[in-house]
């Protein structure tokens, strides 16, 4: 990835993981061993999934704080169905239209209706998160078939697949963004909503698209988790939508929308997944990590507002 290509934020980005890097290859060698650079890719597959998806919403100038209930959801609706016997591919298609059902809505009382974003979603995450905890009673689903846990395949295979999921995920919504029709869209959108609809545009529709977009990715994403072990948790774990939205900010993509990118939000997601191994590898304890997701995220916030104040001086 050159950096000449990279915006000022995915430059910075790069950077500060580039130092991240060298400061472990000095003070933890240990870190760089290829268990820990293993798991860390398979921690953070899931999180790079649903980066794509909040990306993609981020760009239009919206935020989706519903997607760790969204996940846990999927999980469960998974791993339910599968134990019941309904097979794992129509357990897999189930949870995935679960996604695809809470981003419709979302996108719907945000596009449509011209909600605020933040309120719909916090509302959702709200109802997911209770519903969930009253029909689970935060009992874990047991008992899963063998095809479950990595789709059937021995550990290494099924390893191979969630990465390799990740990997073309992210391509195609790289793609999408850079070399089709509707990725043009999405940037005008976030850019300026009145001169997109000028153009021809509708607003509303490629609104109500980010949000299922990022529902399917969520539910995705959920699964993939999901089957690298023999339970799922059948609760909401608060964290991951900090960690996901930290991660496509920091990477560069505008909070106001219509800037940034995919490779930016891997960026985002490889430093955010560094920083939280590498503060246990460096001896710092690791409830330091959602405060720094945290910091990311008002910086990238006061960044913008800058940004946008100059551009303002300058016109």
């Amino acid at each position: 990835m050159r950096l000449a290509g990279l915006g000022a934020r995915e430059r910075a980005a790069a950077l500060v993981l580039g130092a991240l890097l060298a400061i472990l290859a000095i003070a933890a060698p240990g870190f760089f061993s290829p268990d820990n650079l293993r798991d860390i890719l398979m921690a953070n597959a899931a999180v790079l999934i649903i980066a794509l998806g909040m990306t993609l919403v981020v760009l239009t100038g919206e935020v989706d704080v519903s997607v760790g209930a969204t996940f846990a959801v999927c999980a469960v609706v998974a791993g339910t169905l599968a134990r019941d016997g309904l097979g794992m591919p129509a357990a897999i298609a189930a949870a995935i239209v679960v996604g695809a059902a809470i981003g419709f809505l979302n996108g719907a009382l945000v596009g449509a209706m011209g909600l605020p974003s933040i309120v719909v979603t916090l509302a959702m995450l709200a109802i997911l998160r209770d519903g969930l905890r009253w029909i689970t009673e935060g009992a874990w689903v047991r008992d899963l078939p063998s095809a479950f846990q990595w789709f059937g395949f021995d550990q290494v295979a099924g390893r191979s697949i969630v990465i390799g999921a990740a990997v073309i995920l992210t391509a195609l919504a790289g793609w999408l963004l850079s070399r089709v029709a509707a990725g043009r869209a999405i940037y005008a959108t976030g850019s300026n909503r009145d001169s997109a609809h000028l153009a021809g545009l509708a607003p509303k529709v490629v609104i109500v698209s980010v949000f299922v977009a990022c529902g399917v990715l969520t539910a995705i994403a959920a699964v993939l988790n999901a089957v690298r072990f023999a339970e799922v948790q059948g609760a909401v774990i608060g964290g991951l939508e900090l960690k996901v939205i930290a991660a496509v900010i920091v990477g560069g993509v505008a909070i106001r929308g219509g800037r940034g990118s995919i490779a930016g939000t891997v960026l985002g997601v490889a430093l955010l997944g560094t920083i939280g191994t590498g503060l246990t590898f460096l001896g710092i304890s690791a409830y330091w990590e959602r405060a720094l997701q945290g910091a990311i995220i008002l910086a990238a916030i006061a960044s913008d507002r800058l940004t946008a104040e100059r551009a303002r001086g300058q016109a």
